[in-house]
């Protein structure tokens, strides 16, 4: 990325054309807002602001105008939108019944495309819409007759492919509960998450593909299964072509094959709004995962407002965004269907050793509309030269990016490399609410390195250490009212002691989420990292990611780690750990060259105390460095009490930090 042109200060990169927006749904939401509503400020669809000011005002009435702009259909109606408005415990639509599933297959067309599934081979097949309502129906019978009913648990242990969506739907279809998680997972790893939920079924596949790879589960499975004494069935899905070998199943086994050909009328179950869709799991690196639990109404609603209004998807769209089953992004992909879009499911790496472009090309074979990825993702593209322009990408109009901070630099080599009027939508938000806090939307201007803006409906700040609100300063990234889409409560968390801990410790009443986070005076949102890993050099905050930005567009380097850790003796160390690309060693000119980076890029502040070399950079399963667990090693704690193994994607790396760790300890002690 070396000599992009970036904007000055201030001025956007990117900004829409209002009259290309006019057709936007977003556009239409405010529209039909001030016929239907008599809102007149939200009449000039250019003026985000003022709707976003309307939404985080007028509660009640913006989620209201929601339900009835997306002709919510509920079996009962709702008595009051917001009943009761307090954190936590806020009542949404009270009286209200509904069901998810019934939501996500109503726009489908029978003829189009609802899934088009994809691999990194290239191949793949579509199910129409009439043929994924067929399927549902299928296995939903399938479960019926497997004694799962309202309220009971069905885990899937699957890759990203169709077989988990039409499972998902048939669960939520009967008033079951949900929760999946990728087989990258070692068996008990999956077992620490789905025990936890005591289910009923368990849906397995034969294995995945990854970097030309075929990795064979079907021992996992079998482990998996044994470790889940409440199983009554187990379902087999035949997808990368193992032939599964006769095993003495603790449950009833049942061939995908046979739950999904049966000839059945699908009939969704209606259930209350705040009933239970699905369980999604922290990350685990300390103890064992948090279920986070969300309801069907409360998804519906952030769902459609997410994806209808901010990524402006419809019938006609497509939608194709990397992620795993584990991650919440698996989530929000299969809402895709609420819109009548079609989403594509992928299995593989995001970029094969032997055609790292992959995507890109699928985007262009399949005419996508809106692609999503990660910071990482797009920094690789740039830094080792990939250029997804010689496909015809003409038909992407956003690119989607969350994980992490997207850099400024990244943005100038997706307007020359993807498209000039491509929307480059940056986006924070978290399992915590399977949502986005902060992100853009067609009508919104996109500055280098910001979020543009808060979501509809999110009532965002940025708090000081006393709980005032500020502006173009770091502080918490806080919501102060609530959203429909947070969570019902933790799984085996029966009074809500670990759920009021983990948002509402901070502040009263106000949901603290953790990363530190700047409010500018146009609007936008800069995030700097996780609060609880605050870099804190004489008692001035800094912010992890801005250093990383700096340090990982050099060429020398592959990935870096910053680490803040307050010693015993009242001293502050802050290492930057960096793994050299390949053929890269670290010597002294390559630190002062990292130095002097930081140093132009970022302030002398956030210059270094050491520049250490390290084979790798543990990150948690979803992508998301390690910070807080390796600052912890850094300062002396036990690996097994820092985080889970199962939890890391190299564990091993957990231990070079330790050791790094105990060397320190060793020789404060000899001092």
């Amino acid at each position: 990325m070396t000599g992009t042109r970036l904007t000055p200060p201030g001025k956007p990169f990117w900004n829409f054309d209002p009259e290309a927006t006019t057709a936007s749904r977003i556009a239409d939401f405010g529209r039909w807002v001030a016929r239907h509503r008599g809102i007149q400020v939200a009449y000039d669809h250019t003026d985000y602001a003022a709707l976003h000011r309307w939404s985080v005002t007028d509660l009640e009435g913006f989620w209201s105008a929601l339900w009835e702009y997306f002709d919510i259909h509920a079996a009962t109606p709702y008595e009051q939108a917001l009943t009761e408005e307090k954190m936590p415990g806020a009542r949404w639509f009270t009286g209200a019944t509904l069901n998810y599933a019934h939501h996500a297959l109503r726009h489908l067309s029978d003829d189009r495309p609802a899934i088009i599934a994809l691999d990194e081979t290239g191949t793949g097949y579509e199910v129409s819409g009439k043929q994924l309502r067929a399927q549902v129906a299928s296995v939903a019978a399938t479960l019926r007759d497997l004694g799962v009913g309202q309220g009971d648990r069905v885990v899937g242990y699957l890759p990203n492919t169709p077989h988990a969506i039409v499972t998902f739907l048939a669960a939520a279809s009967l008033g079951a509960v949900w929760s999946v998680c990728g087989q990258d997972y070692a068996p008990r790893a999956a077992a620490d998450r789905f025990a936890q939920l005591e289910p009923t079924v368990l849906v397995a596949a034969d294995g995945y593909l990854f970097n030309g790879t075929t990795h064979d589960r079907r021992d996992a499975t079998l482990q998996l299964a044994q470790a889940l004494p409440t199983l009554k069935a187990t379902l087999l899905v035949d997808h990368a072509g193992l032939p599964w070998p006769s095993r003495a199943y603790p449950s009833l086994v049942v061939p995908w094959e046979d739950a999904v050909t049966r000839t059945e009328q699908l009939t969704c179950t209606p259930v209350p709004f705040e009933h239970p869709l699905w369980v999604v799991f922290s990350s685990g690196t300390t103890g064992l995962p948090k279920g986070i639990v969300h309801g069907h109404g409360g998804v519906l609603l952030e769902h459609l407002k997410t994806l209808a209004l901010h990524s402006d998807l419809g019938p006609g769209d497509r939608l194709l965004w990397y992620t795993t089953t584990q991650w919440m992004m698996w989530n929000l992909v299969v809402s895709t269907l609420l819109t009548g879009a079609t989403t594509c499911t992928y299995d593989g790496s995001p970029a094969p050793l032997t055609q790292p472009d992959t995507l890109w090309e699928l985007a262009a074979r399949h005419r996508v509309t809106v692609f999503g990825t990660s910071p990482q993702y797009l920094l690789g593209m740039a830094k080792f030269g990939i250029d997804p322009s010689v496909h015809d990408l003409s038909s992407i109009r956003v690119v989607g990016c969350t994980g992490s901070t997207l850099p400024a630099s990244a943005y100038p080599w997706v307007r020359d490399h993807v498209g000039e009027r491509v929307l480059l939508a940056s986006v924070s938000g978290g399992t915590d609410v399977v949502s986005g806090f902060a992100g853009s939307a067609p009508t919104t201007p996109v500055w280098a390195g910001e979020l543009s803006a808060p979501h509809l409906g999110v009532a965002l700040a940025a708090y000081d250490a006393e709980g005032f609100p500020v502006m173009d300063q770091v502080g918490e990234l806080v919501i102060t009212r609530p959203m429909p889409s947070m969570p019902l409560y933790f799984w085996n968390d029966p009074d809500g002691t670990r759920y009021r801990a983990a948002y509402y410790s901070t502040y009263d009443g106000v949901w603290r989420h953790g990363d530190w986070i700047t409010v500018t005076g146009h609007g936008s949102v800069i995030v700097h990292g996780r609060s609880d890993s605050t870099l804190n050099r004489n008692g001035v905050r800094l912010g992890s990611a801005d250093i990383h930005d700096v340090v990982e567009r050099l060429p020398e380097v592959a990935e870096a780690l910053v680490i803040g850790a307050e010693e015993p003796d009242g001293g502050y160390w802050m290492p930057l750990f960096v793994v050299p690309a390949a053929g890269v060693t670290l010597d002294d000119t390559l630190r002062e060259k990292i130095r002097d980076a930081i140093r132009t890029g970022a302030s002398p502040r956030h210059v270094p105390d050491d520049i250490l070399e390290v084979p790798g950079i543990p990150h948690t399963r979803t992508g998301k460095k390690l910070e807080v667990p390796v600052k912890r090693l850094l300062q002396g704690a036990p690996a097994d009490q820092v985080a889970s193994p199962a939890a890391v994607d190299s564990p091993d790396l957990l231990a070079h930090f330790a050791r790094l760790g105990a060397g320190r300890q060793e020789a404060r002690n000899s001092a």
